[in-house]
């Protein structure tokens, strides 16, 4: 009887064990079923349990989660994806070059300006150069002057000529007299040959010549035919184009990037050469007046004086941040929201990440949070995928991020 009752218990209890772990795995099986669910990836609406066509375009279902997608998420098909042009990448460390790119206008070099200005006394009765921009050579005529200081000088220098021919064997004073006369008309700003012909021709002239004293391109024009002038009297400024400066302005944001001695690159507008290395030689200690820019001057090499003042160009400042994840400036959208990039989590599915932007130039873009080396990023149709979110969930990718 006692082992009746034992054997009657212990088939009881795998009755309960076996009916338990049926119902445990119709629960699976019933669980694996609610969450296979099955939608159209243009027509959301359409829901089903197994897979299928859409009834509105006719496209393939894909499976989803019981839940719906992620919280910013989209998932496209293949055909989408190639229609969208939608291309990705893994993200990797790098540079994202210069970060700063100014417009500049090139101007003088200032070091390198020549002030001709009127030897003596007299009025101008010539101007060869009466107009500014244009270049001239070293030697060339610039003015003529009617001085009656330099006819006395040049009396003086013929008196001690005559008196070196006739007493200087006997008396050899008469030949430092000599060489103090033609000194003298040098200073005055008389050129070799000027005093050679006049030792020559012993012909008195007030008017005299004066030519340039190097070459380079006249600025400024600052006497008139028929003036008098006093001695020094500025009379042209001479301005030489072996070197010349690029002018451009900063803002504070940008001051700190650059500094004097820093290297930039130069891209002068009508040469669509290779930009052309300068270096940063000013960096003026306070900001314009009325204004919140401070000036960068760099010294532009132009020996062949193909770059003219006035030209505007382009300086790309140099970049200082460390290497950080880059990506194209195409990949970031940008909204009221904050900034975002699409990240390829699966097969056609897509999420929305919010991120942190850094240092930027044309054509890329540094990334300080949001996402993580080797993430792919999609770098080309990524505001084609914001459009299709908006028009599938009709909200914003990024709502409910904190931003």
């Amino acid at each position: 009887m006692k082992k009746l009752r034992n054997s009657i218990l212990y088939l009881l209890a795998f009755l309960v064990v076996v009916t338990l772990g049926a119902c445990s795995h119709e629960e699976a099986e019933h669980a694996e079923g609610e969450s296979a669910t099955y939608t159209c990836p243009m027509h959301p609406q359409i829901v089903q349990n197994e897979p299928g066509t859409c009834p509105i375009c006719f496209m393939d279902l894909v499976p989803v989660s019981q839940g719906g997608q992620n919280e910013g998420e989209l998932m496209l098909s293949d055909s989408q994806i190639a229609l969208g042009n939608i291309a990705v990448r893994r993200v990797k460390y790098g540079d994202v070059g210069s970060g700063t790119i100014l417009t500049g206008q090139l101007v003088l070099d200032e070091s390198q300006t020549d002030i001709v200005s009127s030897r003596a006394a007299g009025r101008i009765e010539r101007l060869f150069i009466k107009e500014t921009g244009q270049s001239i050579r070293k030697g060339q005529p610039l003015y003529e002057l009617y001085s009656e200081e330099l006819l006395t000088l040049q009396r003086e220098y013929l008196l001690a000529l005559k008196q070196h021919q006739e007493l200087g064997n006997e008396n050899p004073r008469f030949a430092s007299f000599l060489e103090a006369a033609k000194k003298k008309l040098l200073l005055y700003g008389l050129t070799e040959a000027q005093v050679r012909n006049l030792a020559s021709t012993e012909q008195l002239d007030a008017r005299v010549t004066f030519v340039a004293p190097s070459s380079g391109v006249i600025t400024e024009v600052a006497a008139a035919e028929g003036q008098y002038v006093a001695e020094g009297g500025v009379l042209y400024r001479l301005g030489k184009l072996g070197s010349v400066w690029v002018e451009a302005e900063l803002y504070p944001q940008e001051v700190a990037q650059v500094q004097a001695g820093d290297p930039v690159q130069v891209s002068v507008q009508g040469f669509a050469g290779k930009p052309v290395p300068a270096k940063v030689t000013f960096l003026s200690p306070e900001f314009r007046a009325g204004s919140q820019v401070a000036v960068l001057r760099a010294e532009l090499p132009n020996e062949e004086s193909q770059y003219l003042p006035g030209m505007q160009a382009n300086v790309m400042l140099p970049s200082r941040t460390d290497s950080s994840l880059v990506v194209p400036t195409d990949a970031v959208i940008r909204d009221e929201s904050g900034s975002h990039v699409w990240v390829q989590t699966g097969k056609g599915t897509f999420q929305a990440r919010m991120v942190t932007l850094g240092e930027e130039s044309f054509n890329s873009v540094a990334i300080l949070s949001g996402i993580r080396e080797n993430d792919k990023v999609v770098t080309s149709g990524a505001y084609l995928l914001y459009s299709e979110f908006v028009l599938k969930k009709g909200g914003d990718p990024m709502a409910g991020h904190n931003h």
